[in-house]
């Protein structure tokens, strides 16, 4: 029968894709020392320093993702990244971009004092609560944030505006979110679906 700690272990991962921290266990309770022993006994996996996975739990496709985001937060849960930039747009399936490495933002004030694994790439931001969602249990910016972090790391047009226009045809920009991101970021005056009006 599980222990009591190793419960509250399942609990924490069950909606992270079997994903914790070691912050996150001792916050809820879970002697730190709990952890080697839950190591020994192959009750979870150690996938960084600080973030562990449980060892029966299925592989989610976003697996990678929920581990990015947790990367940072090895040791303090407010340190958390959040998924950005061309990974966010892959993730609202918004555009034809593909991104080569997962893109998540850490707040400004945190320090990395470790290799970054070769997999991430690390924007710094204090991105307001409005710009973040829980899409599957994984934080990721908004479609609209999304395309102008994009905008601001110079993606192309072309693919800006297919990201605009995606994002309206899926739902995940409004009309208005979509009419304004082509006139701040394309220079032009856009119509209900996110198109250029002719001028």
């Amino acid at each position: 029968m599980p222990s009591k700690h190793q419960r509250t272990v399942y609990e924490i991962a069950e909606g992270r894709h079997g994903y914790f921290t070691a912050a996150q266990a001792v916050a809820a309770g879970v002697p730190s020392a709990h952890l080697p022993d839950m190591l020994r006994r192959r009750v979870v996996e150690r996938i960084s320093r600080g973030v562990y996975r449980l060892v029966d739990f299925p592989r989610a496709p976003t697996a990678q993702l929920m581990e990015a985001t947790l990367w940072p937060a090895s040791h303090r849960e407010d340190n958390r990244g959040v998924l950005s930039h061309e990974s966010a747009l892959a993730f609202h399936r918004i555009s034809d971009v593909s991104p080569s490495h997962v893109h998540i933002t850490v707040p400004g004030g945190v320090r990395i004092r470790r290799a970054v694994p070769r997999y991430l790439r690390i924007h710094r931001g204090d991105l307001p609560a409005s710009d973040i969602e829980w899409r599957e249990g994984i934080p990721v910016t908004t479609a609209a944030r999304a395309i102008r972090d994009c905008h601001a790391e110079h993606l192309g047009p072309a693919l800006v505006r297919q990201a605009i226009q995606d994002g309206r045809r899926l739902g995940e920009l409004t009309t208005r979110e979509a009419a304004t991101l082509t006139a701040e970021l394309l220079e032009a005056p856009a119509d209900a679906s996110g198109q250029p009006i002719s001028r």
